[in-house]
């Protein structure tokens, strides 16, 4: 209840009135069933500019950072997000994988829409990162088409850091449903797993025409802090 009361009442129309997103390909999107959209991740807006624009509800696997924070703001991005149906995730540990795949396929058996970022994190440059194989997973078990999705100009209103996005128009572009019922029984082969997760990534990046790093965005990120704490080391007293 308090999704569609956010969606068509109390957040939506502000979000439609401030960056007008422009909408391409929303005719891919089934009108029922269960079906993964998969996305670039650029921004924090992005959780709230892909649902503006769908008919249907959407629920995201969220990173669990996002319902453990501290103080007043973290107990009220909780409670946010707990009501907007959003699932928390730990990202952390050998069973990360694991437990985010299960959430996401109980989404899917329920016949509903499922977002997932395959990079894993936001993009820290704007770039188009390697995805995990994740999603692979989750569309063979569950038998579901996974829908390309390219969010453009939300890393421009917004990019990590950055609290408050500027106003600016941005485009949520939908490409055609991927699927892969071809590898219907490899869900454990690694080699049709990585297949699959680079078919996803390709058709993200010709929609959004983004440079594309073949190596996972996480990796990058911690080896260039790294490497800028090795050029410059705080000074100690």
């Amino acid at each position: 209840m308090f999704y569609y009361l956010l969606k068509y009442v109390l957040l939506g129309p502000l979000l439609r009135l401030l960056f007008r997103p422009r909408t391409e390909g929303l005719e891919h999107i089934p009108e029922d069933g269960a079906a993964i959209v998969a996305g670039n991740h650029l921004s924090f807006s992005d959780h709230f500019l892909m649902p503006v624009v769908l008919k249907r509800r959407i629920t995201f696997l969220a990173k669990q950072e996002y319902f453990t924070g501290p103080g007043v703001k973290g107990r009220l991005t909780a409670a946010f997000f707990r009501s907007a149906g959003q699932i928390p995730v730990d990202r952390s540990g050998k069973e990360a994988g694991q437990a985010a795949i299960r959430e996401g396929l109980g989404v899917l058996s329920k016949g509903e829409l499922l977002g997932i970022y395959p990079e894993g994190t936001r993009s820290h440059d704007g770039r188009l990162y390697k995805g995990k194989v994740g999603v692979a997973v989750m569309a063979l078990r569950a038998g579901v088409p996974v829908i390309p999705c390219a969010m453009v100009g939300t890393f421009e209103i917004q990019p990590p850091g950055q609290v408050l996005p500027k106003i600016k128009r941005v485009t949520v572009r939908f490409g055609e449903p991927l699927d892969f019922s071809r590898y219907e029984g490899m869900e454990n082969d690694k080699t049709v797993l990585r297949a699959v997760t680079d078919e996803i990534m390709y058709r993200i990046l010709e929609l959004s025409g983004q440079e594309y790093v073949d190596a996972y965005a996480a990796k990058v990120k911690e080896a260039e802090q790294a490497e800028q704490s090795r050029r410059f080391p705080k000074f100690r007293r």
